[in-house]
């Protein structure tokens, strides 16, 4: 992470020769004390992570979002605070420090930075916020590195005490790093909440994926974000795709921002609508239907 792109202690380019007070002052952004960033570089969560290790010394390690971004999880807020696991130490604007003490197997180096491993990262991230946000941080660091539920459950036994456990517990049943976008999250957890079984994610169909679906009943379901509508490439492919996935008996049920937000008994409805028509006869689809199911 030498790379003038990344953040750099002001106080050892001066030292090296590497830039001048007057350049340094020009040309690049104070992000905290002595850390610096080219002007006009964008700041993702993966930078200001590096930004905050540095600020601590290149002592401390880092937790919560900021490992997840040097884990590789996307989708991560780059104005939202580093996050420090430091034990002493003041405080720092846009920094959030957490003073837990963490056990040796919980901390691993990438980059030659100390993190938390994935396990103690979910360990954390699920346990605080909203149930919805924690759900999707988990499915993006689950996506990102392939980590299981099973690798997380033996950490909710080890610190049984801390806060947040409850969700915690929810959280893991619910994760899923098939998941590739945080309204593909939400578009499962509307299914999952409304009382359906889990869908499946990323289901191969021939040459196709489907976000999520039945596959027993061919129903599945997609997210379609702005670009589905506005490349013209991609609404090409997708006019392929929905054809030939009608041609081998699938029904696709297509979900946009509007109905995710606003609409979401309509998404149900209409997933539940096509289940019925498919043969499946879950009680639950008759008590959100109000129809009775044979």
């Amino acid at each position: 992470m030498g790379d003038t792109e990344w953040p750099f202690l002001g106080t050892e380019a001066l030292r090296n020769g590497s830039v001048s007070e007057r350049g340094l002052r020009r040309g690049y952004d104070r992000i905290y004390r002595d850390v610096y960033l080219a002007r006009g570089t964008e700041m993702t969560a993966e930078s200001r992570a590096v930004a905050a290790w540095l600020w601590s010394g290149r002592q401390a390690t880092l937790g919560g979002l900021s490992a997840a971004a040097l884990h590789g999880s996307k989708w991560i807020d780059a104005e939202l605070p580093a996050e420090l696991f430091r034990r002493n130490g003041k405080k720092a604007n846009g920094i959030l420090i957490h003073r837990d003490e963490l056990l040796a197997d919980e901390a691993t180096v990438l980059h030659d930075i100390n993190v938390t491993t994935p396990a103690r990262t979910a360990f954390d991230l699920g346990r605080r916020g909203r149930r919805i946000a924690a759900v999707i941080r988990l499915d993006a660091l689950a996506n990102a590195t392939g980590l299981a539920p099973s690798r997380i459950w033996p950490l909710v036994d080890r610190h049984s005490g801390v806060r947040g456990l409850v969700q915690l517990r929810e959280v893991l049943d619910l994760m899923d790093g098939g998941a590739e976008s945080p309204q593909e999250t939400r578009t499962r957890l509307v299914l999952v909440d409304a009382g359906l079984p889990r869908p499946r994610t990323q289901v191969c169909v021939g040459r196709w994926r489907v976000d999520m679906g039945y596959e027993d009943f061919k129903v599945g379901l997609e997210y379609d974000g702005p670009q589905h509508w506005e490349d013209p490439d991609i609404r090409a492919r997708d006019i392929e795709k929905y054809a030939d996935l009608s041609a081998r008996g699938w029904v696709i049920i297509r979900v946009g921002a509007e109905l995710l937000r606003y609409r979401q008994r309509v998404v149900v409805a209409r997933t539940c609508e096509a289940l019925l028509q498919a043969g499946a006869e879950w009680p639950v689809i008759g008590r959100i239907l109000g129809k009775s199911v044979a």
